[in-house]
């Protein structure tokens, strides 16, 4: 009975120090985006549903194809971090998108329309791939 009761603290101790292990890795909600983070691909998502896919570069360039367009008002010609994410800009460097980040490979954007648009790392069928450490 004993044993039993030594095993399944072990076990226990194993859960807890796993769970901790992966909060410990996904510990980037509420900061900016570095352009080492940044560079590759990330896929615009609403509801569930793949919009399409960005590349971002580490020299905060931003290649954003035709298809973006049903989603964003216009082509982002660049990224910039902001104090808890980074935002897509225009011709201009006009603003066009703001995205708080809530992980280390999802940032959100809440619209005043009430649907919520996601940005994740990878493409499409990669979603988080690719991710640091």
């Amino acid at each position: 009975m004993k044993a039993s009761t030594i095993a399944a603290s072990l076990a226990a101790a194993g859960l807890l120090a796993g769970a901790s292990a992966a909060a410990a890795a996904d510990n980037e909600a509420g900061v900016p985006l570095t352009p080492a983070e940044a560079a590759g691909a990330w896929t615009i998502e609403s509801a569930g549903h793949a919009l399409c896919t960005l590349t971002l570069g580490a020299a905060h360039t931003v290649k954003a194809p035709a298809t973006c367009g049903d989603v964003l008002s216009a082509s982002p010609t660049a990224w910039q971090p902001t104090k808890d994410g980074m935002q897509l800009v225009g011709a201009g460097g006009q603003p066009m998108i703001a995205f708080h980040r809530w992980s280390n490979s999802l940032f959100v954007s809440h619209r005043s329309s009430g649907v919520d648009i996601q940005l994740r790392r990878g493409g499409p069928g990669n979603i988080g791939q690719g991710l640091p450490g």
